[in-house]
């Protein structure tokens, strides 16, 4: 029974998900609640593996979350599941796209389209960074921690390198470098 949601859970996510892997994290985190496979700051660990690993980020974390819940046959049920729409959709749009590339009606909901993921992935953004910055909700005392205060630390050197142009993986090898050392060094961080 497992292997049928993992199946259908991510189908649905591959199937209504226009924009990457990040426009369907608002659907995976919902699945995932609503099926109790992970509890919301676990999926921040996940997303953390997903996108430091090679490969899109969409197969990385539903092969995660396939391989958390339903073990190996059910990383391939959840991988199956969020890639199928995908191969389907592309195989008609390729031959569709000459005769409707310049349908006004196409056009329009291309631009909503573009707009809603957009926001889709501004909540997913806000969510991520809420469970990071603020993982016991937004309290006052969330302010004095040192966790907090490292956190802003990598998150503005993530930034900065982010702006010079550096390479994604630099700016990921050095963010885990400097949460090791934060975790080492400050008691109760990581």
């Amino acid at each position: 029974m497992i292997f049928l949601e993992l199946f259908w859970s991510f189908f649905k996510i591959g199937l209504f998900t226009f924009g990457g892997g990040y426009a369907m994290l608002p659907m995976i985190q919902s699945e995932m609640e609503r099926h109790g496979w992970i509890q919301a700051e676990e999926l921040v660990n996940f997303i953390a593996v997903s996108e430091s690993t090679p490969g899109p980020f969409a197969i990385n974390i539903s092969t995660y979350v396939g391989m958390e819940t339903g073990g190996l046959f059910g990383a391939f049920c959840a991988t199956f599941g969020v890639v199928l729409p995908s191969f389907v959709v592309i195989l008609i749009v390729a031959k569709c796209l000459q005769k409707f590339r310049s349908n006004q009606w196409v056009q329009g909901g291309l631009f909503g389209i573009k707009v809603a993921v957009v926001g889709l992935i501004a909540a997913s953004a806000l969510s991520v960074a809420a469970s990071v910055f603020f993982p016991q909700g937004l309290q006052l005392s969330v302010f004095s921690s040192a966790q907090f205060w490292v956190s802003c630390g990598i998150f503005a050197v993530a930034a900065v390198l982010t702006k010079c142009r550096l390479h994604p993986i630099v700016v990921i090898c050095a963010s885990a470098v400097l949460g090791i050392a934060a975790g080492y060094l400050i008691p109760g961080v990581g």
